[in-house]
This record gives structure tokens, sequence and C-alpha cells, in this order.
């Protein structure tokens, strides 16, 4: 899984990328000290994961894992080209999924591009530059699409559909508003426009705004104001909390959170609200050479899962060995939950369930 980390300049995209991924990229108090795109992949924490590793004792230890892309400040205009924008909204191209870092917080140290705090007209900012640029996108499939039509009249339909989402951007609102069949999803998925993709707004926030009740701060309501009407997803969060984290070790990182009235950090919540987003979940593998979860689609059949491992896997599925995670964990042992009949041999039609812990048969 790949997201980008976009924002305008000086929002806290930098420092919130320090902070979850650790991987050192510049952080300075002036416009486009990103140019070229920071990239860090992050271990996905699972506490299941930890829990096979204490049972089987591996000589592996392969946790899911997520890349984050941080991605220079966007500016009014970037869509033409502004503060190198068009290569910058290429790299959101590549993306999964989009985390829009938008400042919510008051910080007269800290020069916002616009000279005020306004997460609405920056968050509009953006969103008019992506939309701006998926216009171009859209444009270019509709000319191809017209050349196929008059080869081929099949074609007129997906001419349609085209029209119809250059019209909803036009008007302002983003390709995924469009309301659209399975058939026309799978198409729209094809023109890989930037405001088709999923999207989480991260609203950062100051350390006081968490002491003294996050639903006080008016930012971070007209955020969250926003997502509920796009079914986007809301995270509050503090970059700069979270760098301090990263400093600490575990026993005092957990007191700090409690202190905090967190139960758990930025980072986690982010990569919950990501996979809730996207439609994923983790199945797990167990034994002594390595302990591993992988990440699949929510209503994923076994086969298909199994491929995530090798295609071999998936070629030659013969069927599946599952137990739950949480009955392995209460039996104690592989042995003990076979013997109470706990483990499920599932055949080719099994969808598999988050922290299943599987065996995979095949004949190849």
């Amino acid at each position: 899984m790949k997201l980008g980390i976009v924002g305008l300049p000086n929002v806290g995209k930098s420092t919130l990328f320090n902070a979850i991924t650790n991987a050192g990229a510049q952080s300075a108090n002036y416009p486009f000290c990103t140019i070229e795109p920071n990239i860090g992949v992050v271990a996905v924490p699972d506490k299941r994961l930890d829990k096979l590793a204490e049972m089987y004792d591996p000589d592996k230890y392969t946790p899911a894992s997520i890349e984050f892309v941080d991605i220079a400040g966007l500016v009014k205009g970037a869509s033409k080209g502004e503060g190198l924008g068009n290569k910058f909204l290429s790299n959101i191209r590549e993306c999964d999924a989009v985390v829009h870092v938008v400042r919510c917080f008051e910080n007269d140290d800290i020069i916002h591009v616009e000279g005020s705090i306004d997460p609405q007209r920056d968050i509009e900012t953006i969103d008019l530059e992506l939309i701006l640029s998926d216009i171009e996108m859209i444009d270019r499939r509709i000319d191809k699409t017209t050349k196929m039509l008059k080869a081929d009249k099949k074609y007129q339909a997906d001419l349609d559909f085209f029209r119809r989402v250059k019209a909803a951007l036009e008007d302002g609102k983003a390709a995924r508003s469009v309301e659209c069949s399975e058939d026309e999803a799978a198409l729209l998925s094809e023109v890989a426009l930037l405001t088709n993709k999923p999207i989480i707004y991260a609203a950062n926030l100051s350390e006081l705004d968490f002491t003294n009740g996050i639903e006080n701060n008016p930012g971070y309501l007209a955020v969250k104001k926003i997502a509920e009407r796009e079914n986007a997803g809301v995270l509050p969060i503090c970059a700069q909390l979270e760098a301090d984290i990263v400093e600490m070790d575990k026993d005092e990182k957990e007191l700090f959170l409690a202190d905090m009235g967190l139960e758990e950090s930025g980072l986690d919540r982010l990569i919950r609200e990501c996979y809730s987003l996207l439609g994923l979940i983790s199945y797990l593998t167990a034994g002594k050479p390595e302990v591993r979860a992988w990440t699949i689609k929510k209503g994923t059949k076994a086969p298909q899962a199994a491929g995530k491992i090798h295609s071999d896997f998936e070629r030659g599925f013969i069927r599946a060995e599952v137990i739950a995670f949480d009955d392995l964990m209460a039996c104690g042992s592989m042995a003990a939950a076979k013997e109470k009949g706990l483990v499920r041999s599932e055949g080719k039609e099994y969808v598999m369930k988050d922290g299943d812990i599987v065996l995979f048969r095949f004949n190849v």
C-alpha cells in the first residue's frame, strides 16, 4: 500500500512524515523545502503478530508494510506547473490513497503561505489544483475514446460516462463523487484521476488542542464537516507530538499517551484509518520459519489470498486450513486447537476474515 502525503507548504507534512517513518526528511520553515518526494516504508503494528512470535519463536518476523510518500507542498497554480506542481502531481498519481495534511493550529513562528489559518480555504486550494489536473487527464481520455468510437460504436457508453465525469469536475466536484456502476468504476480506475483516490484528512492540531479537547478547535470541526460530506476519512493528529513520541522508548511512550488520554499513536490510528478506507484486512501465517501478516482486500477468497504468497499457491490450490486468531490464543497451541476441532478445512469459495491464521495446501 502506497500513501501520498499532500498539503500546502508549512502545514506539517514533513514533520508528520518524519514522525511516522523516522526517515529524517528535511523539515524547515519555508516553502518547497521538500523538492524530491521523500519515501519511507513503515511496518504495520499488529499485536496479533507479536503474540504469534511469542508462541512460535520464529526465525523471521515479517509484518505488513505501508509506503509513505511525502510530496512537496502544493500551491495555487500547481496544475499549471507552479512550484514544480506538475511533477508533484504525477507523484500522487502513483499512490493508492492520499493523506491530505491540513493545518488547524495557530503559531506565529511558522509562516502560512496564505497568511492566515483557514482549513476550508486550504482544502479548496488543493482540491482545485487536483481537479484542474484531472480535467486535463479526462480530456485526453475523451479524445482517445472519440477516435475509438469512429472504429466501433460500442465505445459510445464509455464516451458518455467520461463526459459525465468531466462535467462533475468542471462543477468543482471530485471524481470520487460521481455515481457509477461497477463497470464504470473499473473504467474510471484506468484513468488514474487524483480526485478518484480515497482521501484521509489529517487535521494537524497543537498539543494544547488535545489537552483542551479537539472538538473545541473550529478548524478541526470544519475539516470534519468536509470529510463527512465527501465520505472521506478524518484524523485529528499533532505532528509535533508524533515527532516527540517517536523518540521515546516503549514504556515512556505508553505512559505519555495515557497522560494525553490517547490509546495509540497517530501512526497507529492513521494506518487503521487507511485500512478501513481502502477496505483492507490482514491474514496471518505462522510457524517456526516465519510469522507473517499479509494484506488483502475484504471479500478476497482463499485461492486469491494464497496467490499473495505465490502464484503457484493460487494455481494449485487444494484447501486452506484456517483458525481464528482468538481461538488459537484460547487453546494455547495449534495441537490443542486441532484436538478441539477448531482448525477448519476451507475450500475455494471461502472468504477470508481479518485475523485468520492459515496454512494453504496446494499441488502444482
